[in-house]
């Protein structure tokens, strides 16, 4: 699939939470993503909740053969902005059931534990994913919010395929999770791929990159997070047709290796 994914947590309404307040333009949003190639689409239970996974359907059902839906569970909701970990197996085993449902599919190609639960022993979190997959529910396991020891634990229970952990130009602190992930070939999905602080303000090192490439700074920081590494899928997520192009063209742009290091350095 193309490294450049699609989130969908801004389709829904303020706080994550309810429809959003365009909703045709969110199925546009979604279906211009696979005009300009988009393949991978991350998404969750949450988001609305039920609202995200129900406009990939809408927009995209009956899904490309090569489009890959990723969604989550193990995170509830009872209000904007609220998020709580429940990773009872028996819950989780709902989820997946309930997400096959609203996406429109007989088996989930990425499953994600969208949080660990502190409460709940990982062997019975991960184990109901395993089973999951077993029966053909689900096809891969990701983590989300994790540290390396996390997935070194997890992998005793199942074959970890992905991770998504906040990580961008700006923010960095995920960082040897995501040398972990290079060194044993496990897909690193950013989330907020695009925050850039104060490297895009007026001549920042980001602002000033992305004059002399005539490109945006939010289309810099993803072709430097593509070539941070070759297992990093960015997902970046937008209300607008217009910002789906501008994030797409980022793929097209290149960055030397001096200009990279510069990046790398601008934040430490």
């Amino acid at each position: 699939m193309n490294r450049l994914g699609f989130g969908t947590m801004q389709l829904t309404g303020e706080g994550v939470w309810g429809d959003p307040k365009d909703p045709d333009e969110a199925v546009r949003v979604l279906q211009r993503a696979v005009e300009r190639g988009v393949t991978f689409f991350d998404t969750a239970d949450s988001y609305g909740p039920v609202v995200a996974e129900q406009l990939l359907k809408k927009a995209l059902h009956p899904y490309k053969d090569d489009v890959v839906i990723a969604t989550k569970a193990g995170l509830t909701r009872s209000g904007p902005g609220d998020w709580r970990p429940v990773g009872r197996p028996e819950y989780l085993r709902q989820q997946a059931e309930m997400s096959l449902r609203n996406l429109g599919l007989d088996s989930i190609p990425l499953f994600q534990l969208h949080r660990i639960d502190s409460q709940v022993p990982l062997a019975d979190q991960v184990g109901e994913l395993a089973k999951l997959q077993q029966e053909g529910k689900i096809q891969h396991i990701g983590l989300s919010e994790v540290e390396v020891d996390d997935v070194k634990a997890a992998s005793e229970f199942a074959t970890i395929a992905s991770v998504q952990n906040l990580y961008n130009l700006a923010n960095r602190d995920a960082e040897k999770l995501l040398d972990y992930a290079t060194d044993n070939s496990i897909a690193f999905i950013p989330w907020f791929p695009l925050a850039t602080g104060e490297l895009a303000k007026e001549g920042g090192k980001l602002d000033t990159l992305a004059k002399r490439h005539n490109a945006s700074a939010s289309q810099l920081a993803l072709a430097w997070l593509l070539q941070r590494s070759p297992v990093v899928l960015p997902i970046p997520g937008t209300k607008s047709v217009a910002h789906v192009d501008d994030n797409i063209d980022a793929a097209g742009v290149s960055l030397s290796a001096d200009e990279f290091a510069e990046l790398e350095a601008a934040v430490k």
